[in-house]
């Protein structure tokens, strides 16, 4: 019985040892891979964000203007800033 034992320890020890590490490394490049595609959707969305944030200094940086210069009237400026496209 101690040799069925013994046989068995040294032939499942070994084999549980190679899938363990089979499928650790499957699973590692798997994180991998993902933390990768985390890290380009972040990317993504950093640069919307900037290009948002950016669109929206524009418009307050008009808004400051207009309500400094008077040279024109209130109303044609935005009548003017409704012309214009967002982007």
């Amino acid at each position: 019985m101690e040799t069925i034992a013994i046989l068995l320890i040294t032939v499942a020890l070994p084999i549980c040892a190679v899938t363990f590490w089979i499928f650790g490394n499957k699973w590692f490049a798997w994180r991998k891979a993902e933390a990768h595609a985390n890290a380009a959707m972040t990317a993504e969305k950093a640069a919307q964000y900037a290009a948002k944030t950016e669109r929206l200094e524009q418009r307050v940086a008009t808004l400051e203007r207009i309500l400094t210069d008077r040279s024109t009237t209130l109303s044609e400026e935005i009548e003017g800033l409704r012309e214009k496209p967002l982007n």
